[in-house]
This record gives C-alpha cells, structure tokens and sequence, in this order.
C-alpha cells in the first residue's frame, strides 16, 4: 500500500500529489530528500530513507520533474519501479504539448488531471506483480544427472574419467598438454611421427613421472655446473656482527636521560626550552587571529595563454580543417543520453579514483551527474564531455559546502555569554595528528583573545602528556602572560597516564568552569574504528561530558579507508551510547594536506559520507599552518589533468 505519490517540478512547484492512506502528509519527508539528496548532489542511489517512509525518486531532466513515491520500509512492494517508470512515461506523454508550448507558464497555470491514469497504472502495476509465479525447483526428471547411464559411471582400471579430465586443471595436466604439442613438431615427417604417438599412449602414469623426474634433474645439473664456473670473491666477508657508530652518537648513556623523577610532571619543574619562533610561526606577515582559505588556483591563465600563442602546425591548416575539427563531438541541440554518457563518466570515475576518492564515492557520484543529466537538452555548441566535467563540478562544490556551517568564534562568545566554557573533542586514529592540530587550533583560539585549557585524556600512548606540555610551554612562550594583562591563555590539565579519560575531561572542565577559561580542548587517544572497547569508551567519553563540538581527525593521504573510518566512528558512538539521540561527528579536521599535491580525494569521500562540513585543514609544521577549506580550490585541484 503506497502513502503517497507526488510530481513537482525542481523549482518546488507541486503540480499533482496522491495521497495513499491517512496519516502525516508527505510534505516532511518530501522536503528531507529535497534536502539530503536533490540539493546535496547525492542521486547515485534512487531510494532515501526517512523515518519510517522509504522514498523512491525519478528524474525528468527534460522538463525539470521530480517523481516521488512514498511506502513503509518494513513493506517489500516489487512493483514500485515499474509504477515510477510507467507514471513518468504518461504523465511526459499527456503533457508533452503543454510543456512545450507554455513552458514556466504551463506549471503555473496548468490544471493536471491525472487520477484516474494513476490508478489504472497502479491497478496494472499490482496486478502484473501477482501474475509473476513463483519459481519452482527442478525434478530429477530435469536435471543433467538423471540422463547418464550406469555404464559411464563405470571406470577400468589405467583408463581416467572423460569428465574429470575434461574439467580438472593442475598444474600436471598443463605440463602434459604443452609436452603433447612439442612431442609432435619435434618429431621428422613420414613414418615417424606416429610411432611417436603410440609410445605416448602407451606410457602408463607412473612412467610419465619417472620420465619427467629425469628431465627435472638433468636441467638442474646443468644450471649446477654453470653457477660452479662463476669466478669466487677475492675477499670472504668477515664472521660476526660489529656494532654500527653513529656520526652524533655518545658512547655514555646518561647523556641522553632527559627524565626526572622528582619533577612528577609538574609544568614549572620543566627547563624552558629555547626555539625560534620563527620557526613555530611559519609567516610573520600574515593577520593574527586570521585564519586564511585554502589557495586557488585556475587553470584559466594557462588556457589563455595556449589561446594567445598557438602552435605553428594549427596554423598551416586549412580553414575547412579547422573548422570540421572544432565543431567534432558537438551535440547540436539533442537530448542527451545514457549511451552518449557512459564513455565520459567512465573517464571521470577513473580520473577521481586516481585522485584519491574513494571507488564508491566516484561510481555514486558519476551515477547521480547521470540522473541529472539524463534527457536534458544540450545547446548547439556544446561537447558531451564539457558538459559532464561541469556537471561533476558543481556537484563536487555543492557536496564540499556544509548544510550547516561551523563558526568556532561565534559558538565560544555565546558560550561566554552564558558563562561556561566551549568545549571540542577531538577523535580519530593512531598517528593522524590530533595533538599537532589542537596546538594548531589552541594558537587560532589564543591569537583570536581566548584562554585554552588543554585537557590531557590521552591516557594511554606513551609520551602523550609530554608532548602537549611541550605545546603548552612553547604557546605561552608566544603570548606570554605579560602581553595579556598577566593572564595565563593556555594550560595543561593532566593526571598523568592509566587513569579514566571521561572523569579527566570532567574534572578538567569542571576546573574550566572555576577558573575561568573559554574553551577547553580534550585531546583523546588514537584508535582503530574496529576496537570495540576503545570506541566504548569514546562514546562514555562523549555522552558524559556532552561537548559542544566532536571533531573528526583524518589524514589527506587516505583514500578507501576515509570512507571505514567514519562510517564505523559513528556507527560505534551510535551504538555504544545510552543515550535516545546518540552524539555523532559534528565535523572534520583534514590533516598532512601539504603532502599529497593534488590528490585531494579524501575531502570528497569524508564529506559525501557523512554531510558533515570540515572545519580545519593543516597544511604544514608550524602553528600558523592551519587553513579553512576552500571548495573551489579542492575541486580545481580534484578536476586537474
């Protein structure tokens, strides 16, 4: 049983609705596929889920139509494809003239009756769902085993089964085929030759092998007397291991001992380290507090020049010439096709894979440029392949811009206004960079006026609170407390290592909370997305301290396994919370971006899967490497040759 069934046209105009059983309208689950999937370039599939309702969608690119159907998901209705499909075809073909003639004003001021065609389609829908018989299995009667006789089961003795010869293939059985076809064409012409192929046949299979062991150790022999001819060493190498000598090395070991046990982690204890700031800063020249998009760079400014200065050979070509090869490939005014399509996004899903998307990603973004290209009429000048590289452009863009944007600044001066600390957690596996990119972002947060306390909740890796005393003690060497009116901007809370890393984050934003702070950072452990206890005590992590903001940290240089990472993340933070409305990423942080040129894949596959928008990018080493992403820039990047 349908709830409903819907056309409207793409700019939002209903033109005819069905309404199937009573209950909620389709109004709601209509505008969240709009949302989800029309808007968002995700059409590589034509079902979208939403709540209870499963939806199923076809597009008419000729007209701008969109077809809806709308059914309870625990229902399996076989006959909804063929509905869709035969309703677009009638509603095309009754209003064809309409369309065509009125246009816009043609869905404005047109009345569409279409009940009773719909209902005569559905009648004939259901009823061709039901004349379909179930399969039945074969009888014995029909199946191959039935028509063989006792006699081909019998074996004699020394003579091999046709059918397990036929169908066995070993290594043995190619040996023997290629000897087969050796042994006739070294065997002379005339009498020979089948004398030759009775002594084959009448070997038996033990001296088959006994033949074949011989030629075995005779090659080997051979191959043993041409290595022993090879000239020895002069010198024989020397027996035993001596120890390697490093250039920098120091034979005394107490030199290298930078622990004190009497310290016992305390900041203060800690000799200050001397650095250049040059060196942690990157540019002097840049804006404080600013933090810069992504560079983009156009291709424009070469094309122009290839324009501007054309090769000598082109020019020595006739006008004819010319002009047949600059109008190949043209469309000339015709609906565009599947057929003439496939060749192009082949090309392209090839061309994203090797930038580094993810093969699911590429094959569902493709399969949606189709959908929306499908049946749209083309202009004169232009090439099926320019208009497809478009197409995946804008959908690239679109996919790349959030649904809902993430400003930082905005969120920690409401958060200010309501006297409590902002509070982001960062997650992700082992060794992507979370504690280098929440330096990165304690420095933007500073930089911008706000105090930082860095809760230490990685409680388990070895050198984990080290490493983020070090930023602790070089950020506050940048801003020294006297350039902020004797205010400490940023401090490490820690209890050291073995300890529950939710009860850390609490006490830590609990002290936040006291002390005065804006923003507290809790950095967490690096874990794989398949170690379920690990990922258990993420979500505890989350659901008991209840952050503001979830960050997601990913490496650039991950192509099929971005797409694992986070669909598992969040399956696990869903499943493992006690909550009714589980907490789930709330965005990403793209890191090691500098090392992979313009394989810039992953930033699609993250953003594709989740909907979720990515809030930083590290481009660098220093703590001024740290940039928002810039869409036009990835898909520049993406679509380059």
């Amino acid at each position: 049983m349908l709830d409903f069934f819907t056309i409207f046209s793409k700019g939002g105009l209903v033109l005819w609705c069905f309404q199937g059983v009573r209950g909620p309208a389709a109004t709601a689950p209509v505008n969240a596929l709009i949302r989800s999937v029309l808007l968002q370039e995700r059409g590589g599939n034509n079902s979208f889920t939403h709540e209870a309702l499963t939806l199923k969608y076809k597009l008419d690119n000729q007209f701008e139509l969109v077809f809806v159907v709308g059914f309870q998901k625990i229902l399996t209705l076989t006959y909804v494809d063929k509905l869709i499909d035969d309703v677009h075809k009638e509603f095309r073909d009754k209003y064809r003239n309409e369309f065509q003639q009125k246009g816009a004003l043609g869905l404005l001021n047109g009345t569409f009756d279409f009940k009773d065609d719909f209902m005569r389609l559905l009648r004939d829908a259901e009823e061709s769902s039901k004349v379909r018989a179930p399969t039945v299995m074969k009888t014995f009667e029909q199946s191959l085993k039935s028509q063989k006789t006792v006699k081909c089961m019998i074996e004699t003795r020394g003579e091999k089964p046709k059918e397990k010869v036929k169908n066995k293939k070993n290594k043995g059985s190619k040996r023997e085929g290629t000897e087969a076809v050796a042994a006739p064409a070294k065997a002379p012409a005339g009498d020979k030759q089948p004398s030759a192929s009775g002594e084959k046949e009448e070997l038996t299979k033990d001296e088959i092998l006994q033949k074949n062991r011989e030629e075995f150790f005779k090659r080997h022999m051979k191959a043993g007397e041409k290595s022993s001819k090879s000239p020895k060493p002069d010198a024989q190498k020397e027996k035993g291991k001596k120890p390697r000598v490093w250039d920098l090395g120091n034979s005394n070991a107490k030199v290298l001992d930078y622990s004190n046990s009497a310290t016992n982690g305390s900041a203060e204890a800690c000799p200050v380290e001397e650095f250049d700031p040059d060196t942690a800063l990157g540019d002097r020249n840049r804006e404080p507090g600013r933090l810069y998009d992504l560079e983009y760079e156009s291709d424009d400014e070469a094309e122009e020049k290839v324009i501007q200065n054309p090769s000598k050979p082109s020019s020595k070509k006739g006008g004819l010439g010319g002009m047949f090869g600059m109008l190949k490939g043209l469309v000339g005014s015709k609906s565009l096709t599947r057929e003439d399509m496939d060749p192009v996004l082949e090309k392209m899903k090839d061309h994203l894979i090797a930038k580094n998307v993810a093969a699911e990603i590429a094959v569902q973004l493709c399969e949606s440029v189709a959908k929306k290209l499908e049946g749209k009429v083309m202009g004169t000048f232009t090439t099926v392949t320019s208009t497809v590289k478009q197409a995946l452009q804008e959908a690239l863009v679109q996919i790349l811009q959030p649904q809902r944007r993430v400003d930082v600044l905005r969120d920690v001066m409401d958060a200010q206004r309501n006297r409590r600390p902002y509070v982001v957690t960062f997650c992700g596996v082992n060794g992507v960079g979370k504690s280098t990119n929440l330096a990165k972002i304690s420095f933007w947060l500073i930089e911008n006026g706000f105090s930082v306390l860095i809760a230490a909740c990685d409680t388990f890796r070895a050198g984990a609170v080290e490493q983020l005393r070090t930023h602790t003690r070089r950020l506050n060497a940048l801003h020294p407390p006297e350039s902020h009116g004797g205010r400490t901007m940023v401090q490490l809370y820690e209890k050291g290592y073995g300890k529950d890393a939710a009860g850390i984050a609490m006490e830590a934003i609990s002290y936040a909370r006291n002390q005065g702070f804006d923003v507290v950072l809790v950095d967490t452990a690096g874990r794989m997305q398949d170690n379920a206890p690990l990922m258990t005590a993420l979500a505890k992590l989350i659901a008991v301290n209840a952050p503001d903001l979830v960050l997601f940290v990913g490496e650039a240089l991950v192509g099929n396994e971005a797409v694992d990472q986070l669909v598992k993340f969040n399956k696990a933070l869903a499943d493992h919370s006690m909550a009714q409305t589980p907490r789930l990423i709330d965005g990403i942080v793209l890191t090691k971006f500098d090392t992979i040129d313009d394989k810039v894949g992953a930033a699609i596959s993250m953003t594709y899967i989740t909907s979720k928008p990515i809030v930083f990018v590290g481009t660098g080493q220093t703590y001024c490497d740290l940039r928002s992403l810039n869409a036009k820039a990835v898909v520049a990047a993406l679509m380059k040759a």
